[in-house]
């Protein structure tokens, strides 16, 4: 088993920054591919960023490419997003997640591993 734990969110002004950790305990060797979702009330989870184990690849949402940054240190189990510039409409619920295929793949069925969220906040 796996087990993510996500930190680091909170409420932040438009064109701020803000850095969300996820830190990986448990079988850890299985977390190939590791990834950002995010969830607004009332809407779908939707991907945002995602990174292959080296970090060799990565992969961002239109929406947010540019503005955030994916990255991973696989000496501490840990995966990051820098965000950059966030704006209002990036007001969600942030989930790490992982998968044991070094695929990169954007649709939350893939990943059968998942953090509890961390809410972030960015106002007007």
């Amino acid at each position: 088993q796996v087990q993510l734990v996500e930190s680091g969110g909170g409420l932040v002004q438009a064109g701020g920054s803000l850095r969300l950790s996820c830190a990986a305990s448990g079988r850890t060797e299985s977390n190939y591919v590791m990834a950002w979702f995010r969830q607004a009330p009332g809407k779908e989870r939707e991907f945002v960023a995602a990174i292959t184990w080296s970090g060799s690849s990565t992969s961002y949402a239109d929406s947010v490419k540019g503005r955030f940054t994916i990255s991973r240190d696989n000496a501490k189990n840990t995966v990051y997003l820098q965000m950059n510039s966030p704006k209002p409409e990036d007001t969600a619920v942030y989930y790490c997640a992982s998968r044991s295929w070094d695929i990169i793949a954007t649709t939350p069925t893939r990943y059968p591993y998942w953090g509890q969220g961390t809410q972030v906040t960015v106002s007007s």
